[in-house]
């Protein structure tokens, strides 16, 4: 089997051999940039401080793509506008690109691509410019219609797209969509992310990005605080069973994913390497015995609190959750199954 798995990138020596020992299912890693400015739409904190010293790094990753993160939801104008700030930002890619180690970035906002692409076209005709999960490509216009903006940028076409999270259990438009691209981009590899862990149609989702866009053209950081007092965080907390509505896919049942997409998206760049060699081994081990938030990104915090044992869950659970109707105050059957199956851990375990 070809490789299946795109993989956070760590900037450690420790990381990096973990990954190189498991080089034969990992397809790709993403990556951050090392900077002044924030141009990842999650991780803020930084290992390295040179692009330089990350590219000494990603060089000894033996994987056959690597892609640069770009992808918060929007960029203030005054980044945008401001040329010396771009430079910054292309000169980092040219470095990448001078030592061999990308293939493209993953964006969100349209405007930065074309201002990239403005800015130093010969450049961007050097990168794949890849639509970023929160462009939530769900259908077959919207695909059709990102790769046409693409195309009227400098930047080359993606050999890969994310589809949606909301397709994991849409098992049925899922294969759709994958039949159509495979009819008309033959050569188009199709992605969905495995374990975010999020609520399913999060209400919160284009509200939280765009705080998490906020505090990185501002340098603040009240966008936690805010998603743990109004969001999905305080939403778990009373009613954790709605993780079992979660579009996570289980290291169980990645082999049924793989008929129609290629590549299964792990998540989780902001855990430590510790949690990311746990979750990336049981990915490709197809199995795992534990607790089902520890493989998960968006709730793993809940981890310390909660254990739901994932070896409990039926073969044939995404199945059973690809005709979820979200009416829980009716169905009741997420409730149940979460009440058989979870118990809260004690204080000394909660650390």
């Amino acid at each position: 089997m070809p490789p299946f798995l795109d993989a956070p990138f760590l900037p450690e020596e420790e990381y990096v051999e973990f990954l190189n020992s498991s080089s034969g299912h990992i397809d790709s890693v993403h990556f951050s940039l090392p900077g002044a400015w924030r141009m990842d739409s999650r991780a803020h904190s930084q290992a390295v401080e040179t692009v330089e010293e990350l590219a000494g790094l990603l060089e000894q990753v033996a994987v056959p793509k690597r892609y640069a993160l770009l992808n918060s939801r929007f960029y203030g104008p005054s980044f945008l506008l401001d040329k010396e700030k771009l430079r910054a930002l292309l000169n980092a890619l040219a470095v990448c690109i001078e030592r061999k180690v990308i293939s493209g970035i993953i964006y969100c906002d349209h405007y930065l691509l074309q201002s990239l692409s403005n800015a130093a076209p010969d450049l961007a005709a050097e990168l794949e410019a890849v639509p970023g999960i929160n462009t939530m490509l769900d259908s077959q216009g919207k695909i059709d219609a990102h790769l046409a903006y693409i195309g009227e940028t400098s930047f080359r076409q993606p050999t890969r797209i994310t589809l949606d999270r909301s397709l994991n259990r849409n098992l049925s438009k899922l294969a759709e969509i994958a039949r159509w691209c495979r009819e008309g981009m033959p050569d188009l590899k199709l992605e969905v992310v495995g374990n975010e862990g999020c609520l399913p149609y999060c209400p919160y989702r284009s509200s939280h990005d765009a705080y998490i866009a906020l505090d990185n053209c501002t340098e603040d950081s009240s966008s936690a605080e805010i998603n743990q007092t109004l969001g999905c965080t305080q939403l778990l907390k009373k009613q954790p069973y709605r993780i079992l509505q979660s579009p996570f896919i289980r290291p169980e049942d990645v082999d049924s994913y793989l008929y129609d997409i290629d590549i299964i998206k792990i998540s989780g760049r902001n855990l430590d390497s510790a949690a990311l060699r746990r979750i990336i081994s049981a990915y490709i081990a197809r199995t795992w015995k534990g607790n089902l938030l520890d493989l998960l990104d968006s709730s793993h915090w809940l981890s310390a609190e909660l254990h739901i044992d994932n070896s409990a869950l039926s073969f044939d659970f995404a199945n059973m959750l690809s005709v979820c109707n979200n009416r829980c105050e009716t169905c009741r059957f997420c409730m149940e199954l979460f009440s058989s199956i979870s118990h809260p851990l004690p204080t000394a375990v909660r650390g």
